[in-house]
């Protein structure tokens, strides 16, 4: 085999293997919805979307806010925990081990750019694993809340 040969396997096989660990780092049913706000107004605006669609901020969780308290720069980041005490009881009378699950999140991300963008995993991929009916029931309606929420929050 020549040399040239030799390296365009190679070059294809790590090709290859790189597009395989990034698919490997997203997890199923992920997903990331890129936006024209800034970080801070982008937060913002989760926060009313979910509130606009009858769900409840439970905790927001944010390493850049927390970095910043330390003096340090990183572009912004928060975990939107959000979740409804009534489907909380729905979802625990149907499986406890699924209320592992719950809170669900929004992934609110800064880039480069300066613009941000929002991820999240669709619950029913979520909650998939527990093989319940019910659980599936309310985890179909939790996709179309969390979809909506998206839409709003991102403007589209």
């Amino acid at each position: 085999m020549s040399l040239h040969r030799l390296i365009r396997r190679c070059a294809f096989a790590a090709g290859l293997l790189a597009a395989m660990t990034v698919h490997a780092q997203t997890p199923e049913g992920m997903r990331t919805v890129p936006t024209r706000y800034a970080f801070d107004a982008l937060l913002e605006r989760v926060e009313r979307a979910v509130e606009q669609n009858r769900l409840g901020v439970v905790a927001i969780a944010s390493a850049s806010r927390g970095a910043a308290s330390r003096g340090v720069k990183i572009r912004g980041n928060a975990v939107v925990m959000v979740f409804r005490n009534d489907i909380a009881v729905q979802l625990l009378s149907a499986s406890v081990p699924a209320g592992y699950e719950a809170p669900l999140r929004i992934y609110v991300t800064e880039s480069a750019d300066g613009h941000a963008a929002l991820s999240y995993r669709v619950p029913s991929t979520l909650f998939a694993p527990y093989r319940n009916a019910k659980v599936d029931q309310l985890a179909r309606e939790l996709d179309a809340m969390l979809a909506k929420i998206v839409k709003d929050a991102g403007g589209g």
